[in-house]
């Protein structure tokens, strides 16, 4: 057999979960009271199982992520981490600043760029106009034109 690194001494951690899984079971299927032992209708509430860990050198306890001195990364007060990540999340003051005066200056091109639409608009339709009268007088002249020369008539 092949040396993985392995104390013979120890026990295999997932045969311990699936161990102390099957006595938790084995306690709430044999629990006579049902779910009054629950409520506090039995009287005495049972204490949970505790789990010892010992890390196979010697007879102290070993630490499992942190359960010896309560590790943490961040505040546990729900509220307070909800604090922290407004206090993260909002922005600089000059980003707030920034963000208005490009609001503004885009507003105010907005504006000119539909006065100057519009102005466009009133020059093409004058010019359209103007293209339609130019146009009749043409053509009215071409028909004068047309009737006053024989050779063109038929």
């Amino acid at each position: 057999m092949a040396d993985n690194g392995a104390h013979p001494a120890e026990e295999d951690p997932a045969a311990a979960f699936l161990a102390q899984q099957e006595s938790e079971i084995a306690g709430i299927e044999n629990d006579g009271e049902g779910f009054g032992a629950l409520e506090g209708a039995g009287g005495q509430q049972p204490s949970p199982p505790q789990l010892l860990n010992y890390d196979g050198f010697e007879d102290e306890l070993a630490a499992v992520n942190g359960d010896m001195f309560q590790e943490s990364n961040g505040p546990t007060d729900n509220y307070a981490a909800i604090a922290q990540v407004d206090i993260q999340r909002q922005e600089p003051e000059s980003l707030r600043k920034w963000r208005e005066e490009q609001k503004t200056r885009l507003e105010a091109l907005d504006l000119a760029s539909k006065a100057a639409e519009a102005e466009w608009r009133e020059k093409a339709k004058k010019e359209l106009e103007d293209w339609h009268v130019h146009q009749n007088e043409q053509m009215e002249k071409n028909k004068v034109n047309n009737r006053l020369c024989p050779s063109l008539a038929r």
